[in-house]
C-alpha cells in the first residue's frame, strides 16, 4: 500500500467549499494507494466539467478532452498501450449528456477501463441547468417551471448495453466507495462506477442531508452475477441502493480484439513504424 500524498500536486482545487469533488478525489486517491498504483502505469481522461477537472489534481497522466468526449480518447489509449491502467473521470452531464452516445456505444465496445461518475444531478460549471439525471420538478435557472424530463438511470441503462461491472457509490459513504472502485478498478472489462455528491451552489434539492436521507447499501445477500436482481436493485429508487449491482466476467475485451493484437501483444507505441508503407498509400493517392 501506497500513502495517498504519492498522488498529490500542488494545486489549488477549483471548486466551491463544501462540494463533493472535494470527498471523491480522496476517496479515489485511497483506492488506488491501496492498489498500490504507479503514476506511470495510470493515465485518467475526462471532459468538460467540475467533476471533469479532477484529473488534474492528482499527479498522474491524464487527456482532458472535448466535453462529452472522453471515452473514445480512453478508447485510443487503452489501444495504444493495453497495459496502462485507464480511469475515466467525469460528471453526470458530461458522461450521460452530451457524452451519452459514447456512453453506450463504449460499453458495447468493452474496454478495459473504469468510469468514475461523479453524480450530483446538476450541471455546475454551467451554472445549474437541468442534467440527465435530475430529478422530475426540480426548479432551476433554465427549468423555471421544475424538470419534465424522466431521469436517465446510468446503472440500467450500462446493463442493458451489456456493461459487465456496474456499481453505484457515495461521497457520503467514503469506505463502501473506495471498495466498490477498487473493484472496478481490478475489473476486467468496462466497469461503470455511478457517485452521488451534492452541489452545494446549484442544486439546493439534493443536498448533503438528502442523499444519506434517500439512499441505503445492498443487502450482503444480493446475487450481483444475476442480471435479473440486478436489474430489480438498478431500478430502484427511494431509497437509491449502493454497491455493486452487477458484475460479471468477460468473454472478452475491445483490446483482444483488434486485429494488431490477434499476432502479438506488444503494445502499439513500442513497435516499430514502417513508414515506407504510409507513403505507399499517399502515393497511390496521387
Amino acid at each position: 500500500m501506497m500513502d495517498t500524498t504519492y498522488y498529490n500536486i500542488d494545486c489549488e482545487k477549483a471548486w466551491c467549499p463544501g462540494c463533493g469533488n472535494f470527498g471523491i478525489h480522496e476517496i479515489v486517491k485511497e483506492a488506488m494507494a491501496e492498489l498500490a498504483l504507479k503514476k506511470e502505469d495510470l493515465c485518467f481522461v475526462s471532459g468538460i466539467g467540475q467533476a471533469a477537472k479532477s484529473p488534474q489534481y492528482y499527479d498522474v497522466s491524464y487527456f482532458n478532452g472535448l466535453h462529452g468526449r472522453a471515452l473514445p480518447v480512453a478508447c485510443g489509449i487503452k489501444a495504444a498501450n493495453p497495459d496502462l491502467t485507464v480511469l475515466v473521470e467525469s460528471g453526470d452531464g458530461d458522461m450521460y449528456g452530451e457524452g451519452g452516445n459514447h456512453f453506450i456505444h463504449t460499453i458495447r465496445r468493452n474496454p478495459n477501463i473504469t468510469v468514475l461518475v461523479h453524480d450530483n444531478m446538476i450541471y455546475g460549471l454551467t451554472k445549474g441547468q437541468a442534467s440527465p439525471t435530475s430529478q422530475k420538478g426540480m426548479i432551476t435557472s433554465i427549468q423555471v417551471q421544475g424538470v419534465t424530463s424522466t431521469p436517465l438511470n446510468p446503472p440500467a441503462l450500462a446493463l442493458s448495453a451489456g456493461a459487465s461491472f456496474i456499481a453505484r457509490g457515495s461521497y457520503s459513504e467514503p469506505a463502501l466507495t473506495k471498495e466498490i472502485i477498487k473493484q472496478a478498478i481490478a475489473h476486467t472489462g468496462f466497469a461503470l462506477v455511478d457517485i452521488f455528491q451534492a452541489c452545494v451552489s446549484f442544486n439546493k434539492f439534493n443536498t448533503h442531508a438528502w442523499y444519506k436521507d434517500n439512499t441505503a447499501i445492498i443487502d450482503d445477500d444480493h446475487d450481483a452475477t444475476n442480471k435479473i436482481s440486478a436489474f430489480e436493485l438498478a431500478l430502484q429508487e427511494a431509497p437509491w441502493l449502493l454497491g455493486v449491482i452487477y458484475h460479471v466476467d468477460c468473454e472478452s475485451i475491445f483490446e483482444e480484439n483488434l486485429f494488431p493484437y490477434r499476432s502479438s501483444n506488444e503494445p502499439l507505441y513500442r513497435r516499430e513504424k514502417d513508414l515506407s508503407v504510409l507513403q505507399d498509400i499517399m502515393d497511390e493517392k496521387k
